[in-house]
């Protein structure tokens, strides 16, 4: 398995759970949780380019 693939797929999972949980009660958290899967789908993304 390519390195760097779990966590650009874990940042997306959680990504999408966060971005569907903006409209609740939980905007902070969700926020929250947004940008730790954005960071993880960024940092996977420069581990997958970087090994090739």
């Amino acid at each position: 398995m390519r390195e760097g693939l779990v966590p650009t797929v874990l940042g997306a999972v959680v990504s999408a759970t966060a971005a569907s949980m903006l409209r609740s009660r939980y905007k902070m958290a969700a926020t929250g949780a947004l940008g730790f899967g954005l960071a993880h789908i960024v940092l996977g993304t420069i581990d997958l380019f970087e090994h090739r």
